[in-house]
Formats: C-alpha cells, structure tokens, sequence
C-alpha cells in the first residue's frame, strides 16, 4: 500500500481521536465564558438596583376602561410628584421622601379612580419588587429585586406600567417614548463605563416593550 496513503489514513485517525476533545474543551471554555458574564451580570444588576427607585402602577384588569384607569392614576400621579417631590441626591433619599407622602400619593390615586367612576381600592407603598427584563426607550434594565413605589389599583392583575423615579426617566413624550437626558446622565455618573454601556445596549437582555 503506498506510504502516502498509510499516512494520510494515520493523520484522519489521529484526528478523529482528538476532535472529541477538542469539543469538549470547546463546551468547557463556552461554560466558563457564561458563568462568568452571568456574575458579571449579577453584579451590575445589584449596583444598578441601589441607584434606581422604579415606579410601578398595576391595572385591575387588562380591559381597556381598566387600562386606561391605570394611564390616568400613572399621569396624575407623576404630576403630583414633579410639583411637590424635591431634588434629591440618591436613590435612599428619594425613597425616604415617597415613604414620608405615600398617603398623599394614595389619595391622589383613589381620587382619580373615584372621578373614572371606580370604586376600586387602591394601595400604595415603597417595596422591593422582583422585575424582569424590561426595556424603557432606549435602556434596557436586567431582571432582578428593585425598591419601587408600587401601585395597585383593585386586583393588581393586569397589564403594567413602570419607569424609574429616581434618576427620572419617566418618559417626558409617552407616546414616542423619549426618555430625559438629564436623567440619563445622572444614570451614567453613578455606574462604571461598562455597567452603562450594558444598559444602553439592547442587546444584552430580552428586549420587550415596558408595559406586561
């Protein structure tokens, strides 16, 4: 048999012997490279959630009187907090401020409801609340606990809405969805380069509207 064959044959036998190693260390490294972008991920999510107070209103159902209910407890409750809400320097602070005027919020949700003609109850309290990923206009927020000023009005059970009260990011044009550059450059002052970066990608996270 010609040696250049008997050689060929050893070369395609050494290979086959070592292309399943090869795999492996391919899935192996694969692993690693994920396990360690999902800690990466873990972490940016954690800082991110010290750094944002998110706003959250819940429908009672997802019929359009009952969504439009929540639109409007949503806007008239947005207003109330740009008029009487101070500037404030962090997350904590802005937190602390809901905590000490929830009831006024409260008030303002029930008398919106009341003028829809609902008699829905409506609750309102600062909680830490489990998020999934969510885009708002061009930022996209990994999934994980946030604090927020949640919102529900009767069961709670329908479609919801949320933006972020602190930096604001509540959209100033909800029907183009612009967000605020300012609070997006307070947004960028307080993560690394490479946490922001990952926000404002889109590509990172599941990319989905900001309403469920």
């Amino acid at each position: 048999m010609d040696r250049s064959y008997l050689e060929m044959i050893r070369r395609r036998a050494a290979w086959a012997a070592l292309f399943p190693a090869v795999i492996l260390a391919d899935v192996l490294t694969l692993l690693v490279y994920r396990e360690a972008d999902a800690a990466s991920l873990a972490g940016m999510q954690a800082h991110l959630a010290q750094e944002v107070l998110r706003f959250h209103v819940l429908a009672d159902s997802d019929s359009e009187e009952d969504q439009s209910v929540k639109r409007k407890v949503r806007d008239g409750v947005l207003d109330f907090l740009e008029e009487e809400m101070p500037e404030t320097s962090g997350a904590e602070e802005a937190a602390q401020w809901v905590r000490e005027h929830i009831d006024e919020i409260e008030e303002v949700s029930r008398g919106i409801v009341a003028a829809e003609g609902k008699d829905d109850p409506v609750s309102a309290a600062v909680t830490t609340c489990w998020f999934p990923d969510r885009s708002y206009g061009d930022l996209t927020f990994p999934a994980g606990n946030y604090e927020a000023l949640r919102i529900e009005i009767g069961s709670g059970r329908g479609h919801n809405w949320w933006c972020v009260l602190y930096p604001s990011l509540c959209f100033l044009d909800t029907a183009n969805a612009v967000v605020p550059e300012e609070g997006k450059q307070k947004l960028k002052n307080v993560l690394t380069d490479e946490e922001y970066a990952r926000v404002t990608a889109g590509s990172d996270f599941e990319i989905s509207w900001y309403f469920w």
